[in-house]
């Protein structure tokens, strides 16, 4: 009888040292993968946008799709893909900005948004509501005097307003209950 108890023991022991391993192995790959390298180290902001650049300018913009679409504006949270503006019915490209282009992250209580200003000329490039806030309007641009977006959800709306300031964008929000 004890031989047999020490045989279940020594069993369990070894299926649950192989289980460990292979869930160890698995989680090694699959870090791999999310974060693109080997040595299982977190990417710095500066790649991030490095990335995103390269991306941004492999990609075309579907003519059928409205500008706020066209940049990677769809609905869904958690995901790459912020809300979309509403259909104008007039797809308009955004031009990609300039060497001389100033571009800035805004964050907020609603969202975030991301602009650019080439002179005085100020541009939403995208937009994304934070969870439990969706897109309630937004005015990309290109403006002389501003662009915004508005942000509306269960805590209250939030407006976040762009403008050139000496060739950089400076933004301003406020939040309405």
């Amino acid at each position: 009888m004890p031989s047999r108890t020490f045989l279940a023991l020594a069993g369990w022991t070894a299926a649950a040292v192989a289980a460990t391993l292979t869930g160890l192995a698995a989680v090694e790959i699959i870090g791999d993968g999310i974060t693109g390298s080997t040595d299982g180290k977190a990417i710095s902001a500066k790649q991030v946008e490095r990335q995103l650049e390269a991306a941004k300018g492999s990609l075309s913009p579907d003519p059928g799709q409205s500008q706020g679409q066209g940049q990677g504006q769809g609905e869904g949270q958690g995901t790459a893909t912020p809300t979309a503006t509403p259909d104008t019915g007039t797809p308009t490209p955004t031009p990609s900005p300039t060497a001389t282009a100033v571009r800035k992250t805004f964050s907020t209580l609603g969202g975030t948004a991301i602009a650019v200003c080439e002179g005085a000329t100020v541009r939403l490039l995208s937009w994304a509501p934070a969870q439990g806030y969706g897109v309630d309007s937004a005015d990309p641009g290109p403006d002389d005097e501003h662009v915004e977006v508005k942000f509306e959800g269960s805590a209250g709306k939030v407006e976040l307003r762009v403008r050139c300031v000496n060739g950089r964008p400076s933004g301003s929000w406020k939040q309405d209950d």
